[in-house]
């Protein structure tokens, strides 16, 4: 499965297009805390084996703090979930 950030350049945008696009319950909050409880534990069974994020230069550049943030949510997850993972293509 492939997250498209094409156009993505707020926290809160990624997280409303993390939240339709990964099937995350109504109640997922904009949280960073929220998305590692979600990938891990609500939606875990149904996260794909492979998700790959596309396109995040834009989202890097405009919220650098939450990039840094993405980024270690992604080597944790690839620890955590192994042989499932997560990737910045």
């Amino acid at each position: 499965m492939t997250l498209d950030l094409t156009g993505i350049n707020t926290k809160a945008a990624f997280h409303e297009l993390a939240k339709t696009e990964l099937q995350f319950p109504d109640w997922y909050g904009v949280s960073w805390d929220a998305f590692w409880d979600c990938v891990i534990a609500v939606v875990r069974q149904d996260m794909p084996d492979r998700l790959t994020i596309t396109n995040w230069d834009a989202f890097a550049q405009a919220c650098p703090r939450d990039m840094q943030i993405l980024r270690q949510i992604i080597d944790d997850y690839n620890t955590e979930m192994a042989p499932k993972r997560m990737e910045l293509a």
